[in-house]
């Protein structure tokens, strides 16, 4: 799955704004490149993240139906792409590099660029930037220190299983079975327990439907048939996983993985990832993936993937006027 490493990217690069939907196909094909470069560790985003980021979390949490201002590359004269900059939630920062092209100067550039576009309120209201970097990774962090970037508390954990052998059987508790997202006839009820799944503290009223979700059934590597779901006796749904399996990386990727409340502590999740694993190594998938956030999660994905790979961690800086 190696891919050769162009000579042409210790050439100069320099930076280019976003110039639109050929850019953003040829960032996905960059990320294939880098991904399976970097022995298939997240040390940048795979490509069903971009995806994820451009149809659902701009799209539809966001608002925004492009992704102009956002996204910076820099490529050699020839137009081979040796970085790509780019948010993810307001602030958040992403550095996502061809590891031929790692350089302290070119990151301090994308640092220079993050810095004076892309910072954004905090919850104190005053501007800043996050920058997310892996902590076995020295020279960002060094880099990220020496520019008065402070590390703070928290981490996405990476796991990965490799699909080597035979997967256990889905057991869900009694009562529940486990399988693919029905017609468009099912896609209110899909968003109603993502929405208690993930707002589960929020009043009812403040839902605002299941439009959304077309958004998602948009994404180049949406299947239905990996799109799982549990469902109660009485057919009610407690839970879903969405895997996005993509066969240029043999790769799937976990997002988003939830159970409504009223249903946890019944296996549903373990059960509704094994499920979506099974299927996609019939496909041919030889690697999965994950990240989470909460001690809950990362619970949850450890003892379905066996263990955390990667840790990435969130280095602020605070922006003057």
């Amino acid at each position: 799955m190696q891919r050769q490493v162009s000579p042409t990217l210790n050439d100069p690069v320099t930076p280019q704004t976003y110039r639109g939907e050929d850019d953003f196909w040829r960032v996905r094909a960059f990320l294939r490149d880098v991904f399976l470069l970097n022995d298939r560790q997240e040390r940048s985003w795979q490509v069903a993240r971009l995806d994820y980021w451009r149809w659902h979390v701009r799209a539809n949490c966001q608002e925004i139906d492009t992704l102009d201002g956002a996204v910076t590359i820099w490529e050699t004269a020839g137009g081979e792409i040796a970085a790509v900059l780019n948010p993810e939630d307001p602030g958040h920062v992403f550095l996502q590099v061809h590891p031929a092209a790692r350089s302290r100067e070119l990151e301090a550039e994308m640092l220079d660029a993050a810095e004076s576009r892309l910072g954004a309120p905090g919850p104190d209201g005053s501007p800043r930037v996050v920058v997310w970097a892996h902590e076995d990774d020295p020279l960002r962090q060094s880099l990220l220190a020496e520019r008065g970037y402070t590390q703070r508390e928290g981490a996405e954990c990476q796991h990965q299983r490799v699909l080597d052998g035979p997967l256990p059987a889905p057991s869900p508790a009694p009562g529940y079975t486990v399988r693919a997202l029905g017609d468009a006839d099912e896609l209110p009820a899909r968003s109603w327990v993502s929405w208690r799944a993930f707002h589960p503290d929020e009043p009812d009223a403040a839902y605002e439907g299941w439009e959304w979700y077309r958004n998602v059934q948009r994404l180049p590597l949406y299947r239905r048939d990996l799109d799982i779901v549990a469902a109660a006796a009485d057919g009610e749904l407690a839970g879903f996983c969405t895997l996005w399996y993509d066969d240029a990386t043999r790769t799937g990727y976990f997002e988003p993985v939830g159970v409504a409340p009223e249903h946890q502590r019944r296996g549903l999740g373990r059960a509704m990832m094994l499920e979506a694993m099974r299927r996609a190594q019939a496909m041919g998938a030889t690697l999965v993936t994950v990240a989470g956030f909460s001690e809950a999660a990362n619970s949850l994905y450890a003892s379905v993937m066996g263990g955390t790979t990667l840790s990435l961690r969130p280095w602020v800086k605070p922006l003057g006027d």
